[in-house]
């Protein structure tokens, strides 16, 4: 089942939000202060790709500079990624069809919002 929903997810909106956090990456590379942000980007982008079947969990070794990070990236992006993955996973639920999709959208508003000391993990 997992292999199914991540078909369609891939096909319908992963792609898409996954180049998009690609792109986002790309440009915190060119930065050169913001790489903790790119690397961040890439993890998004790996599980938007891919969310069926894993998990977000806090990673244990990350500390302050974590916390840090993640204030500015509350500031100047993730309020904006969790919005905007907040109102599709709304409008993804209105149909039966589009409510796994859905859901994997809310799963991916905490990591979008605060991605810096997480680390995604497959669910057993």
């Amino acid at each position: 089942m997992r292999l199914l929903l991540n078909l369609i997810w891939l096909v319908l909106c992963g792609l898409w939000m996954a180049i998009g956090y690609v792109i986002a990456a790309l440009i915190c590379f060119i930065l050169i202060i913001t790489i903790p942000f790119g690397i961040a980007s890439l993890r998004i982008a790996a599980y938007a790709l891919w969310p069926f079947g894993r998990m977000v969990v806090d990673d244990p070794s990350a500390g302050a500079p974590s916390l840090v990070g993640n204030v500015f990236w509350v500031v100047f992006a993730g309020w904006w990624l969790a919005l905007g993955h907040l109102v599709t996973g709304v409008a993804l639920c209105i149909t039966i069809i589009g409510i796994p999709l859905g859901l994997a959208n809310f799963k991916l508003i905490p990591v979008s919002l605060l991605p810096l000391g997480k680390q995604i993990v497959e669910v057993p």
